[in-house]
C-alpha cells in the first residue's frame, strides 16, 4: 500500500520556505515604503529650501523696481531680519518680510496649511517635521551668498539638506 499524503517533516520543510518567501516580500515592502517616505521629505525639503531662495531674491527685485537699495529689508543694516551672521525665515504665503530666528539652528518648524498645501509659520497650520534656515554672507559689495538649511528627523535619524546661491546687486 502506497501513502498518498505528506509526512510531517515534509509538511515543516514546506511551511518554513513559504514562511521565509512571505517574510522576505514583507521586508521588501517595508524596505519600499521607508525609501518612499524618504524620498518624498527629500522632495519637500528641497521645494521649501528653493522658495527660501524665491523670496529672498523677490524682495530685492521688488527692492530694484521701487528704487529702493537693493538689500534693504533683507540685510542692508543690523536691525533687518537676515543680517549678516543672524538666521532668518520666509513664509511667502503670509507675508513678503523675513523673520529673524531667534539664533542660528533655533528656527521654528514650518508649518502646513493641509486645506491649500502652503507651507508657513502660521500657528493654526498642523506643524511638520521641518526647520528652514536663512544665512546671509557678504561676498562683495554687489554680491551676497544666500545658505538655506532644511533640517528634519525622522524617528531618531536626523537629516539635512543645505543648499548656497549667490544673489547679485544687478542695478
Amino acid at each position: 500500500m502506497k501513502n498518498k499524503g505528506f509526512t510531517l517533516v515534509e509538511s515543516l520543510v514546506a511551511i518554513s520556505i513559504l514562511v521565509v518567501v512571505i517574510m522576505s516580500a514583507m521586508s521588501s515592502v517595508q524596505s519600499g515604503i521607508s525609501s518612499y517616505i524618504f524620498s518624498k521629505d527629500q522632495i519637500v525639503a528641497f521645494y521649501l529650501a528653493q522658495e527660501g531662495f524665491e523670496q529672498i531674491k523677490n524682495i530685492r527685485d521688488e527692492n530694484r523696481l521701487n528704487n529702493r537699495g537693493w538689500l534693504d529689508g533683507i540685510t542692508s543694516n543690523s536691525s533687518d531680519p537676515c543680517y549678516f551672521g543672524n538666521a532668518c525665515t520666509v513664509s511667502p504665503a503670509e507675508s513678503s518680510v523675513p523673520t529673524r530666528c531667534s539664533g542660528v539652528g533655533a528656527c521654528s518648524y514650518v508649518r502646513n496649511a493641509t486645506t491649500t498645501g502652503f507651507y508657513g509659520y502660521n500657528s493654526s497650520w498642523t506643524q511638520t517635521v521641518f526647520r528652514r534656515e536663512i544665512q546671509l554672507t557678504s561676498i562683495s559689495a554687489d554680491e551676497v551668498a544666500v545658505t538655506v538649511t532644511v533640517n528634519w528627523s525622522k524617528g531618531l535619524v536626523n537629516k539635512q539638506f543645505k543648499a548656497r546661491e549667490n544673489i547679485y546687486n544687478y542695478q
